[in-house]
This record gives structure tokens, C-alpha cells and sequence, in this order.
């Protein structure tokens, strides 16, 4: 199973590294190139943990109704930032909001990155804990990509107390059922 968190690196990723850490668990990261430049000391210790970085544009832009030069833009930054940053670009895109748009598989190409949706999404940014922990252990099955944030778009410094919550909650239920966390494209290996 792979659990993922958007719109990151914010001031409190760390906590989510230090919880995955306690359970032995990879997850992958899709960043904003704005919140990455500033705090390229987060991305990389996330990195550096172990976690998979993917790219979820530059400033988290609804996609529909974009020219592909505006998109194009978007990702192509992200993926140069997070190259700087972590010396690798990213494989894996998700669009914010999940909005695909005319013209967007065509520019993943270009960067080599392959598309990534949810099967399970949290509303971590407007629920809370255990409603948040319910929604994605409700008929989790082996395969799900869980979709949480550790970030709530460009805000600095975000309140994600609920997603850490839910986060340790689900970790926790998960295992007990001998569910495995890896980063999206481990699995996809597999």
C-alpha cells in the first residue's frame, strides 16, 4: 500500500517523517517547487530518509482551462527546484486538486513523469482525525494509494495536526493487519 501527501514541504513534514520512521514506513511526497525553495532543508531530510519526492507543480494551479506552456512551466520548475535541491528529479506527477486537463499527458512526457491519483483521499484539510483515519481505512484493500497533506497549498507553517493524527492512526490499524507502506513506485514495481 502507498500512502502519499501532497502540497508539502512545510515546517511540519518533519513530524510526519518522525512518525513513519517509528513504524518503519516509506511514503511518497508530491511537492510544491515554491514551498520546496522554501525549505529545501525539509525536502531533503525527507528525501534523505528514504521517502520518494514527486512533483506537484510549482505553485498548485487548477490545470483546467491551461495552455500547455502554462503547464509546462508549472511542472518544469518543480522538477528543476526539487533536481537542485535532492540531486534527482522526480518520476511521478500528481495535478492539484486531481484536475487533468487537454494537453497534460502530452507535457508529463516531456519530463518523464508518470500521472499518480488516489484511490482513497483523507479531507485531511477539513476534517478531523478520526474522521480522516475513517475515510481511509474504510475498505482499504492491498494496492490503494492513500492521499493525505503535508501542506495545505503555499500557507507557511500549516496546522496538519489532524493529518498527523490520522496518519499514526492508520499506520498503526494497518499494520496490526499486516498491510506493508512503500513509496508509490516501489509498489508499482512490485
Amino acid at each position: 500500500m502507498a500512502l502519499t501527501f501532497d502540497d508539502g514541504p512545510s515546517e511540519r513534514t518533519p513530524e510526519l517523517l518522525e512518525l513513519l520512521d517509528r513504524f518503519g514506513a516509506k511514503a511518497t511526497f508530491f511537492v510544491c517547487g515554491r514551498n520546496a525553495e522554501r525549505l529545501p532543508g525539509v525536502l531533503s531530510e525527507t528525501a534523505r530518509a528514504g521517502h520518494e519526492i514527486g512533483n506537484h507543480t510549482w505553485s498548485h494551479p487548477r490545470l483546467d482551462f491551461s495552455s500547455k506552456d502554462m503547464m509546462r512551466e508549472e511542472i518544469g520548475r518543480a522538477q528543476a527546484i526539487v533536481r537542485e535541491i535532492t540531486g534527482s528529479a522526480p518520476r511521478l506527477f500528481r495535478a492539484p486538486y486531481g484536475v487533468r486537463w487537454i494537453g497534460l499527458g502530452a507535457v508529463q512526457r516531456e519530463f518523464g513523469l508518470m500521472g499518480v491519483m488516489w484511490t482513497s483521499i483523507g479531507l485531511d484539510w477539513k476534517l478531523p482525525a478520526d474522521k480522516i483515519a475513517g475515510r481511509l481505512l474504510r475498505g482499504t484493500q492491498a494496492g490503494d494509494i492513500l492521499c493525505l497533506h503535508d501542506g495545505r497549498m503555499l500557507a507557511a507553517n500549516p496546522d496538519i495536526t489532524p493529518t498527523v493524527a490520522a496518519t499514526g492512526e492508520v499506520l498503526q490499524t494497518l499494520q496490526a493487519r499486516d498491510f506493508t507502506f512503500c513509496a508509490v513506485s516501489a509498489m508499482l514495481e512490485r
